[in-house]
């Protein structure tokens, strides 16, 4: 029976790497995986820090259970140019730092203890995808997902292709083509049989046939009864696949759904229906540990864009993401636009060659996910290059015929090679720059951009962003033009039917270069902070949302009467998506506004909007007149289903420290973000609070952040770690308006 072990616990860490002191054990830090070789500050963080070599190093074992079986160690991802030794000689390498690679130790494994030394290095090798030019991103090194020890028979399942030949019959079936794999000359022999099951595991249909050899399909027919994966009830069924030859039985399982997905001229289909997809573009980074977190924070980062931002896709941008991610995409029903890693730069023939791995790597773990629905095959914003790219589209469709491929371009007139014309368009904002004529442009026409006059599947896949990047503790003036810019796009490719949909730029803040970015090397292009806590923008997206399930209403303003120039809050945008709203300064009667379609038609929940339409500025006060509290209160179906007040003298009244949970797992490096947030007498963040916070932790566990923090617009955050032992952890915040606030953590073996 296959056996696949956690390895990520006694790790030894040191800087540097030494070609001669493989074959012996040094001295170095103990980490757990995932693990990050440089933790950075939140802003002002040196790139540079990382770009080197880094070794770690293991003891295995030897154990009676490896008799006559394979052992390898799998790699989930390390970043990046890894090598892998065991007891000093060299037994594997994989250059890419986003997709899984495995290292067999069989032929290598002596009596007694086994020293396991890898080799990452964190330099921008520009041999390597996605180096050799400048990126908008850091690429943090370590091994910074999951390692396994996997044990299996000499013959064994290399991997399962899932498909759903006829998802939307009545009577569905299902196929696995199944990948053996024969060590040492073992014969390829015996019987697979595969078993359906429900989510609750039980038992559905089953088939057994004999091997075919290395490649053996196995088809499931006559199913009735069974329910299709969509965005709203993304049903998963699993596939257990039991080889049993003479050298012991091996089995593997994978979830999968029922579904078909189709971008047409004429918009997306999903299981033949029309879908206008709505979401964002998602990099895999968090403040201090970079790409090191595990599963609970990339299960975060898929909750926060399906349930708070009510996006139905997201795409991975840009390189593939951690399996957990997918696996929550998978479970909630948020669909994902997968790419392979790239920035712009195409390299020589080798780089292009190891790009086209990368295509087959992705392709191939990841196929059997229901909410992956297209795949990435060129490098994100580059030049066309025919040769390079008939082959990625190539490759692509050799290993998978259930999906199409798109290319993510921001040049015109480009080569289209894949299904799917999937363009960045940053036209919005392009009227201020010097020279331009052409004034304010929502979005381009699709044959302007493309050159192609016939029609053709065609979606954008980021806007904004860099065009006008915008801090959660910007100016509200600001504050409102970005919110303007991501309600002008949403609406306009809601109203467009050529457009499949959009995913703007971007989920969330991140770290990056120098070279781009604000001062601090943070890119303030998120919807989102680096901790995940929302910025008004973040509302545009989460108020399309179906008010029935989660109610939104957010005033785009600070409440006070010089904020803004000149003074005053109008013109006045409430993110909405009741049915309207109304609005009540200090003790006037409340006065009823509604939506404003005429401006946002495509929008299913368009804001409310308080300008010159429908408000005389005296409703509010002229200047140097008493300024007063405002109430915003929200009604569906007539019934009132949200509140907001709005303080006409904020001050500060309340700490709140949010944990998104207080249970942890000892033993798993399992982490869970808290924010902090100084809040006024309404409960709202105070946008100009940035006193500091002390913080301290008591208890197997740790803080990922510093000691000693501030609040940036009246928030903060941080992560506690648990440690390796069961226990109680006390979080201690004080904060001079506050005192002192205590949460409590269990952490369980």
């Amino acid at each position: 029976m296959r056996q696949m072990e956690s390895f990520n616990a006694g790790w030894t860490f040191r800087e540097g790497f030494d070609p001669a002191a493989v074959g012996s054990r040094q001295s170095g830090e103990t980490v757990r995986l995932p693990h990050s070789a440089v933790e950075l500050p939140y802003n002002y963080c040196d790139e540079t820090s990382y770009q080197k070599a880094f070794t770690y190093q293991k003891l295995l074992s030897y154990d009676g259970r490896f008799d006559g079986r394979e052992v390898s160690l799998v790699f989930d991802g390390a970043m990046a140019d890894s090598e892998v030794f065991v007891n000093g000689e060299k037994v594997a390498a994989h250059p890419d730092g986003y997709t899984p690679f495995e290292a067999r130790l069989t032929p290598h494994l002596k009596a007694g203890d086994n020293l396991i030394t890898v080799k990452i290095d964190g330099s921008e090798n520009p041999a390597i995808p996605p180096f050799g030019g400048m990126i908008d991103y850091l690429c943090y090194a370590g091994i910074y997902r999951d390692v396994w020890l996997k044990v299996t028979p000499k013959l064994s399942i290399a991997n399962v292709k899932i498909e759903t030949p006829d998802a939307l019959a009545d009577t569905k079936r299902v196929t696995a083509r199944v990948d053996l794999v024969a060590a040492d000359g073992v014969a390829v022999a015996g019987t697979i049989k595969v078993t359906l099951t429900d989510a609750k595991e039980a038992a559905i249909a089953s088939t057994e046939v004999p091997v075919a050899g290395l490649q053996t399909l196995v088809t499931i027919d006559g199913l009735t009864g069974l329910s299709l994966w969509d965005i709203d009830t993304p049903t998963l069924y699993r596939l257990t696949v039991e080889l049993e030859p003479e050298t012991g039985r091996d089995t593997v399982s994978s979830r999968f759904g029922f579904r078909t997905v189709e971008f047409t001229p004429t918009g997306f289909l999903l299981n033949g229906k029309p879908l206008k997809l709505r979401g964002l573009n998602r990099h895999q980074a968090y403040p201090h540990v970079g790409y090191a977190f595990g599963r609970r924070a990339q299960e975060l980062d898929a909750n926060v864009l399906k349930f708070e931002l009510a996006c139905n896709i997201v795409r991975t941008s840009h390189y593939p993401q951690a399996k957990s991610f997918l696996d929550r995409c998978d479970e909630i029903g948020l669909l994902v636009f997968e790419e392979i890693p790239g920035w712009q730069h195409i390299g020589d023939e080798a780089w292009q060659q190891e790009s086209i791995r990368n295509v087959r790597r992705m392709i191939e773990r990841d196929w059997n996910h229901p909410s992956i629905i297209i795949w990435g095959v060129r490098i994100n914003e580059s030049q066309d290059n025919h040769a390079f790219y008939a082959e990625t589209n190539r490759l692509a469709h050799e290993l998978d015929t259930t999906r199409q491929t798109g290319g993510v371009r921001f040049i015109t007139n480009s080569e289209l090679l894949e299904d799917v014309y999937t363009m960045n368009d940053f036209i919005l904002g392009q009227e201020e720059m010097p020279g331009n004529n052409r004034g304010r442009v929502v979005l381009r026409d699709r044959v302007e951009t493309t050159g192609i006059a016939r029609p053709i599947p065609y979606m954008i896949t980021e806007y904004n962003g860099h065009m006008y990047p915008t801090k959660r503790f910007d100016q509200e003036q600001r504050q409102a033009e970005h919110v303007t810019r991501h309600l002008l796009i949403l609406d306009k490719v809601a109203s467009e039917e050529t457009i499949s949909g959009s995913t703007g730029w971007c989920m969330a803040d991140y770290n990056t270069h120098k070279d781009f970015g604000a001062g601090d090397r943070i890119c303030y292009h998120g919807v989102l902070d680096m901790y995940r806590e929302p910025k008004f923008a973040a509302y545009a997206y989460a108020s399309q949302g179906d008010p029935r399930k989660k109610p939104v209403l957010k005033p785009v303003t600070y409440w006070a009467r010089g904020e803004r120039n000149i003074g005053g809050v109008l013109p006045l945008i409430i993110l909405t998506n009741c049915d309207y709203v109304e609005v009540a300064f200090g003790d006037a009667a409340p006065k009823r506004f509604e939506p404003d379609r005429a401006t946002y038609p495509g929008l299913a929940h368009p804001p409310v909007i308080l300008d010159e339409r429908n408000v005389d500025p005296k409703e509010f006060g002229t200047w140097g007149r008493v300024w007063r509290e405002g109430t915003i209160t929200g009604y569906v179906d007539g019934k009132e289903v949200i509140r907001v007040m709005l303080p006409g003298d904020p001050l500060p009244t309340r700490l709140e420290v949010a944990p998104d949970d207080t249970r942890l797992k000892a033993g798993e490096k399992d982490a869970v973000r808290v924010i902090l947030r100084a809040l006024d007498q309404g409960g709202n963040p105070l946008p100009f609070f940035d006193d500091p916070v002390a913080l301290t932790l008591e208890g197997p566990g740790r803080i990922i952040g510093p000691a000693l923090a501030s609040f940036k617009g009246g928030v903060t955050g941080l992560w506690v770690e648990a440690g390796d032992e069961a226990g109680t952890l006390t979080l201690t915040a004080r904060c001079a308006p506050f005192g002192e606030q205590t949460v409590s953590f269990t952490v369980e073996a």
